[in-house]
């Protein structure tokens, strides 16, 4: 295939200390992946030359190092890579402020490339989110540093499998925190980018979308709690917003939590709204422990991760598993080929 006909995706290397130089070379050993993008990755040679010759010498890879994307060329093979720092200190499992702060520069560097359209997607290998804070970037995550970087105000997180796609209202807060978070505008917002995703990232035609309650039994009328209402309410607004465009969707809850994400995973429906990161993570990850794949919707490019952490327990040992990046990267070949020929909602 030319590479005129694949997207070309930035793999961001993540956190050099944990398994993310790994899981590259280990996912860009898997000729499929060339046959559907030009991939390139973005970090630092010296560590992947290092685990290259350290742990993973069979595998037949070359890192070539490239100066700009238009260079790479996305043969079987080959290895493209800009690299942008320069560390030689490697030693698995054992963080430091330096790496920190080259992570933080592949993220900001890939992000730069897709908003001016020199690369199709972004692909990101886990962080260590103390690290970044460490390293002078107050910020929680990939997900809330990539939306300020593209001045993304409502985004989403959603969690995709083959079977089961949920999207959090609220993610990473305190258990007692959430029913505070659960707010009709908060719901409807995600509702509503939810429902754009499936119909422009996923090419869905008329999606079919569930919102799960807050409480036991949707609150049992009001006996376990009144949030069901405030969704109730936001899942009323969502159908009119969405019907005023012009798109035919089914929008329906709150359902009971423990009822609900089975449905979705027999084919009810197409995605679940969860309230709550544990609510809809559970039953996605029993689903898609391996290959489950993390996705930031509303954002002007096309963002998708691992679903796992940098899992300093392993790594060096040649043994973590790369099926969630290579999921990570057909997914997001698969947005960045469905917005091409969307019109924009």
């Amino acid at each position: 295939m030319q590479k005129e006909d694949r997207p070309t995706v930035g793999i961001t290397m993540g956190d050099p200390s944990g398994v993310s130089p790994e899981i590259i070379l280990k996912a860009l050993s898997d000729k499929e992946i060339y046959r559907i993008c030009v991939p390139l990755v973005i970090g630092d040679k010296n560590i992947l030359s290092i685990v290259k010759e350290r742990i993973f010498r069979d595998i037949p890879i070359r890192i070539r190092v490239v100066e700009r994307p238009e260079q790479a060329e996305g043969k079987e093979g080959i290895l493209d890579l800009i690299s942008l720092s320069n560390l030689h200190k490697y030693t698995p499992g054992i963080p430091y402020v330096e790496a920190g702060k080259a992570m933080v520069s592949y993220i900001e560097y890939a992000v730069r490339l897709a908003l001016e359209n020199r690369i199709g997607a972004v692909v990101t290998c886990p962080i260590n989110k103390y690290l970044m804070h460490k390293a002078g970037f107050n910020y929680d995550g990939h997900t809330p540093l990539i939306a300020d970087l593209t001045n993304t105000k409502d985004y989403v997180m959603m969690l995709a499998g083959e079977r089961l796609k949920v999207s959090l209202v609220t993610i990473h807060v305190a258990l007692r925190d959430v029913p505070d978070l659960i707010m009709e505008e908060n719901v409807y917002k995600t509702i509503i980018i939810t429902a754009e995703s499936l119909l422009r990232d996923f090419g869905v035609s008329s999606p079919r979308i569930a919102v799960s309650a807050l409480n036991p039994h949707a609150g049992e009328e009001g006996l376990f709690g009144n949030e069901e209402k405030i969704i109730s309410e936001a899942i009323k607004e969502a159908k009119k917003e969405m019907k005023k465009r012009g798109y035919n969707l089914s929008i329906e809850g709150p359902f009971p939590p423990d009822t609900i994400y089975y449905r979705a995973a027999k084919g009810e429906f197409d995605a679940v709204v969860s309230m709550y990161h544990d609510q809809g993570l559970i039953p996605l990850k029993l689903l898609h422990f391996s290959d489950a794949v993390n996705i930031t919707l509303g954002l002007p490019i096309v963002r998708t991760s691992v679903d796992h952490g940098t899992a300093y327990d392993i790594a060096g040992k040649g043994v973590a598993d790369e099926t969630s990046l290579k999921s990570a990267i057909r997914m997001a070949v698969m947005i960045a080929k469905n917005r091409k020929y969307f019109i924009h909602l």
